[in-house]
């Protein structure tokens, strides 16, 4: 071989040897965060990961090769919240995927880098997390459930099913529903006019919910709001038991508080389920190079009646034949 000849082929080596070590290098191990509202031991919030686990799949996301999912659960306490928050920002994740105010809040206030996808979080620009439904701006963007207008709706479907109401108990945990003193705000521009006084009542453990709803329950006329929170949510059964107890006719942001046993659900129409499966489309376009900001926030357009006919009787009310009529589902 003469030295033309060996020049070349070790040229001709060197050059093929970066292209083929790149062709050998593994995919780059993407990370996502969750933060999830809730108990891990509920089935409902289990199956919304599931679903969300399943569509990054389907987007060519497979975890223990090009993704990592470190989940995490507030069980409704803010200190987990801030705690939990921290730790899946101390993993460095290329995305995080929050689920509540509570959770939006405490990581919005952690990090103004990390790409954020939110929901269940009820109007965003009244919140000031993001500057337009249409443009977010920064790095968060999501899906909205809820208008804070409906909190004077809550005050006039119970006026309407009891006349004589005169006071109502707006029921939430300040720690875990930072967003419920925008629907207070609602509630109180709407019951005046009514003839009804609206009072806060908050509840941060368990165990001040029965003496709670006992105290305001002495007094004849009143009713409960329940606006969305994430601790009276782990708790509506016994809330609802409380409610019938004390003679206290109830509505709930909640879908699922109707069945529970309270008077009425009236809240956003949604299915979570598809919430969490647009989330996934949301969190591959933010790994492929999208912008959060640039991904406009979805917001939920139709809301949902319930009335449990079975609870009015026990309390002894008559529920209106217009408002039964306008009900998208009646408990009887």
């Amino acid at each position: 071989m003469n030295r033309r000849e060996f020049i070349t082929l070790v040229g001709g080596g060197a050059a093929a040897w970066p292209l083929a070590a790149r062709a050998q290098q593994p995919e780059r191990v993407r990370r996502i965060g969750v933060l999830m509202n809730g108990a891990a031991t509920e089935t409902r919030p289990q199956s919304y990961v599931a679903t969300f686990m399943e569509a990054l799949r389907q987007l060519g996301w497979a975890e223990g090769q090009n993704l990592r999912v470190d989940i995490r659960w507030n069980a409704g306490d803010a200190a987990l919240a801030r705690t939990y928050a921290a730790q899946l920002i101390g993993l460095m994740p290329d995305v995080i995927l929050a689920s509540s105010t509570t959770n939006l809040t405490v990581i919005q206030q952690a990090t103004s880098t990390v790409p954020v996808v939110f929901m269940q979080v009820s109007d965003p620009v009244a919140q000031g997390f993001v500057g337009s439904l249409t443009k977010p701006g920064g790095n968060l963007t999501g899906f909205s459930m809820y208008e804070f207008s409906i909190g004077g709706k809550w005050v006039d479907l119970l006026k309407e099913i009891v006349p004589g109401l005169a006071r109502v108990a707006v029921m939430f945990n300040p720690d875990t529903s930072p967003q419920s003193k925008f629907f207070m705000r609602s509630v109180e521009t709407a019951a005046p006019p009514l003839g009804v006084q609206a009072i806060v009542v908050p509840v941060r453990v368990t165990a001040d919910i029965e003496p709670a709803l006992e105290r305001f329950g002495r007094e004849p006329n009143g009713g409960l709001i329940l606006p969305t929170d994430s601790f009276t949510q782990l708790h509506q059964k016994l809330i609802a038991d409380l409610a019938g107890r004390n003679r206290l006719p109830s509505v709930a942001a909640q879908s699922d508080f109707a069945n529970d046993g309270g008077l009425m659900s009236y809240g956003a129409n949604i299915n979570l389920i598809d919430h969490f499966r647009q989330a996934a489309t949301y969190i591959d376009r933010i790994l492929k190079g999208t912008k959060p900001g640039d991904l406009p926030v979805q917001r939920a357009d139709k809301y949902k009646l319930i009335i449990n006919l079975k609870t009015a009787k026990a309390l002894g009310l008559t529920v209106p034949l217009p408002l039964l009529g306008l009900a998208d589902e009646v408990i009887e």
